[in-house]
């Protein structure tokens, strides 16, 4: 049966701005089948998760695969769960994934499929199967049915159940369905071929009992389809062109064209790319569900996982990610895309989007001694010079200001241009000051005030101001500041390829560093939950979802360059 539907709703203008969607193997092949008419003109792909889990970057690749084909070839795309093991599927993940979809820009209409709404038809396709000497029921337990499989090398060995009588192999299929068998004491599996070279062709399982509550079918079924015996005839039954997997299924497609040749029914293309890997992170389900069951992250949405929505409370884009997805391309064999490239593109989308302001993270107070005491100025700021139609905002200047801790050194190394004693800087948008007082904790020897003197005709704009200095720091008023926390996240991972079985030694210590005593420009007041800002010469921050007027939460979301790089370059040279 095939299903008709609306075609996808995509809306352009979401694309990062200067994005090409560049061709490859898989348009070939569809470009292939449309001038040749194999499937009278349709292009009909789907998006198949698991739900038991969230989504992460690779995932997002496929589905800007997936959803971007139809939508190029104005074809349709499916959102179907492949729910067939629900010892480990959860209604969260299900509507964490349509929210990811969604988030991500795409959209598929009335075409919300789940692997269970098949279930009745797969039982009689089996039973078909078992009518034409092709499917058994099986007695040989899990390890066993390994044992016999043999090796790359060896061919396997045939089961001692091989031969039962189709009348008999019907009799238990039906008795396994009614829930008369313990979990695991017998499975159905197609006869094909115990010395095939491909193992997958060696009398797969389709089916083993699981005496277990489906969150859609509740009690109804005990027995449960594998997804090598579910995948393809659901493809068949949706009316599936192109069936889009990642490579470590190339060895599962004789298997699936075998299941349609047999049944003889429509049949889809299955066709293979390279799934994203990306340096210093780990895609592994496994790994991410040990991460957050393990307390190294603070859930699935931890800004540090490459979970979509941990991306996304990071704030990052759906634009950034759907640009990543383009410019890394589809691929034959696999590769380690750098995590960089993630991060630049997050920076091309946000530079061009986010408003500048100013924000100190690591306080030092600053008294202007010379400015009066009881006066306030309205000095104007760009919010975004690489896009004049975002305008201006007037930020306050007073007599006491706050700096960074870094834009003070008491005795400063080489060419180091900003302020230090005697020394001469220029506040961003506003004056010329020099250092004149250094103010330290009596006990601890600590920098905590310093006292400065501005020269007011350096008023930056202004036709008067023609002296010039080296160095240009940002800094906030203290009457007008907005209290808030920033936390700096970085990469999980100190190590490129955390892949082995000791992952867990690389995890960053690092990776997450909170500070409490932010100081904000007063524009920031109202800013919202996922609000995206540039603060000037720190990074891109996001707003928290936990975050409240009376607790500002800004999240880290990458900083200005790629220093992570120069940092690993330097210490190799």
């Amino acid at each position: 049966m095939i299903k008709n539907s609306k075609s996808a709703i995509y809306n352009p203008q979401l694309a990062l701005e200067g994005s090409q969607k560049a061709t490859n193997f898989i348009r070939e092949i569809i470009d292939e089948d449309l001038r040749t008419n194999k499937y009278d003109g349709r292009v009909y792909t789907r998006f198949p998760p698991e739900p038991n889990g969230y989504l992460h970057i690779g995932h997002a690749k496929s589905i800007c695969l997936n959803f971007g084909i139809a939508r190029d070839y104005n074809g349709l795309c499916n959102l179907r769960f492949d729910d067939t093991n629900p010892t480990k599927e959860e209604v969260e993940y299900v509507e964490s994934i349509k929210e990811d979809v969604r988030w991500l820009g795409f959209d598929w209409n009335d075409r919300e499929y789940y692997a269970s709404d098949y279930f009745d038809q797969l039982y009689e396709y089996a039973i078909q199967l078992i009518k034409k000497g092709e499917a058994y029921v099986c007695d040989l337990s899990a390890d066993e049915v390994r044992e016999y499989r043999g090796t790359l090398t060896e061919p396997g060995k045939e089961s001692p159940y091989r031969n039962r009588s189709d009348e008999e192999n019907l009799e238990l299929f039906e008795r396994m369905k009614n829930g008369e068998f313990p979990d695991g004491s017998r499975t159905l599996r197609a006869k094909i071929d115990m010395s095939h070279p491909n193992m997958n062709m060696r009398d797969p399982v389709m089916y083993r009992i699981l005496h277990a509550s489906h969150h859609r079918t509740g009690d109804k079924w005990c027995i449960y389809p594998t997804y090598d015996w579910a995948h393809g005839q659901s493809d068949s039954i949706e009316g599936i062109t192109h069936s889009i997997c990642t490579l470590e299924f190339a060895d599962h497609r004789l298997l699936y064209d075998w299941f349609l040749d047999e049944l003889e029914i429509y049949h889809p293309q299955q066709i293979e790319f390279a799934r994203l890997e990306l340096s210093y992170t780990v895609m592994s389900k496994r790994k991410l569900l040990q991460l957050v069951e393990e307390d190294y992250v603070k859930g699935w949405d931890d800004p540090r996982m490459p979970t979509i929505s941990g991306l996304r409370r990071r704030g990052y884009t759906p634009e950034a990610i759907r640009y990543f997805a383009d410019r890394i391309g589809v691929a034959k064999r696999e590769n380690m895309i750098d995590v960089a490239l993630l991060e630049d593109s997050l920076r091309e989308d946000l530079n061009k989007r986010s408003p500048r302001v100013m924000a100190v993270l690591r306080p030092l107070k600053v008294v202007i001694d010379n400015y009066p005491d009881d006066k306030i100025e309205e000095l104007d700021a760009l919010n975004n010079p690489e896009n004049p139609n975002m305008g201006s905002r007037k930020i306050p200047f007073s007599k006491v200001i706050y700096i960074e801790q870094d834009d003070f050194r008491e005795v400063p190394p080489p060419k180091y241009f900003r302020l230090s004693p005697g020394n001469e800087v220029r506040l961003r948008y506003a004056y010329i000051i020099k250092c004149v007082d250094v103010v330290k904790d009596k006990k601890s020897g600590e920098v905590i005030e310093l006292h400065c003197t501005y020269d007011p005709e350096t008023k930056s704009g202004s036709s008067q101001s023609q002296r010039k200095v080296k160095g240009t720091i940002h800094w906030v008023s203290a009457a007008h500041a907005v209290n808030a926390e920033a936390r700096l996240y970085d990469r999980l991972f100190m190590i490129e390829d955390p892949s082995g079985d000791n992952w867990r030694d690389f995890i960053n210590p690092n990776s997450l560093v909170v500070l409490t005593t932010c100081k904000l420009e007063p524009s920031l007041a109202t800013a919202k939950p996922q609000d995206r800002f540039q603060f000037e010469r720190l990074g891109y921050f996001c707003v928290d979802y936990d975050s409240t007027p009376k607790r500002f939460l800004f999240n880290r979301t990458v900083t200005l360059r790629d220093t992570w790089t120069k940092i690993e370059k330097a210490a190799k040279s």
